[in-house]
């Protein structure tokens, strides 16, 4: 968490007692957890309130209630539960939809994607998109890493999907592509920009610099006997991402 920061000024690339700035763990740093709904009973929800919140187009009931006690609300477009249960969006309704709750300042939106989808058709959806710069578009993690700097480059947030042979979030692979994801970003960018985790929150703690991040975790798990959605929320938002990260050097393979 932020308080156990020293109160002194950071200084990037250093290498005080207690703060690693390797690429792995580090006691500085942070990222905001955005919590999926719906989050029944809606008691429940309000204990929840100042929280930051995901409503996805696929389950939109309690997006008004998530602006009145929400900082900040990110719009899921729906395209996990498309793919799931092999269903249809209509697009221009996700438009029409958003535009209503992109007025609010801290409000955005993930741009319209299809997981598994070609790049021609993920770059026809966002050349779609009418909102401008209140989007995020959607990588995904089986898509050549050059792309992602490009979408980097054009816009202030871009979301992280994973897919392909990356599809499960935290596996061998998918850790060994997130590392070479970042060791590029910070070759070509010289400050860490907005990338966001999509189903991503089990990557908090973890060694890679996200911005943002978001589940529904606590929506799906805090009925549990063990849990609560107050607790849950606060053991989730006390776990932070670094807030740098350094390329590591690699073992040379040696030749037989």
């Amino acid at each position: 968490m932020r308080a156990e920061c020293a109160e002194e000024p950071i200084i990037p690339l250093s290498c005080k007692e207690g703060i690693v700035w390797s690429g792995k763990r580090s006691n500085c740093g942070m990222v905001i957890h955005y919590h999926g709904t719906p989050i029944t009973p809606m008691t429940a929800l309000y204990e929840l309130a100042g929280r930051h919140f995901c409503v996805s187009f696929a389950r939109p009931e309690q997006i008004g209630r998530c602006h009145e006690i929400g900082q900040s609300i990110m719009i899921d477009n729906g395209a996990f539960s498309v793919w799931c249960r092999e269903i249809q969006i209509d697009w221009v309704s996700y438009y029409e939809f958003t535009e209503r709750w992109l007025v609010f300042p801290t409000t955005w939106a993930v741009i319209p994607d299809v997981i598994d989808g070609s790049i021609e058709q993920q770059d026809e959806l966002i050349a779609q998109w009418p909102y401008a710069r209140k989007g995020a578009p959607v990588w995904h993690v089986n898509e050549p890493i050059s792309r992602l700097m490009q979408l980097v480059e054009d816009w202030p947030k871009v979301c992280v999907g994973s897919g392909g042979q990356y599809a499960m979030v935290m596996s061998e692979l998918w850790q060994c592509r997130m590392d070479q994801v970042f060791d590029e970003i910070v070759k070509v960018f010289r400050f860490l920009p907005w990338i966001h985790m999509l189903r991503g929150m089990a990557c908090c703690g973890k060694r890679w610099p996200f911005a943002s991040v978001g589940s529904t975790d606590l929506a799906r798990s805090h009925k549990r006997p063990q849990n609560t959605a107050i607790g849950m929320v606060t053991r989730w938002d006390a776990l932070q991402c670094p807030g740098i990260w350094r390329v590591q050097p690699k073992q040379l393979e040696l030749l037989a």
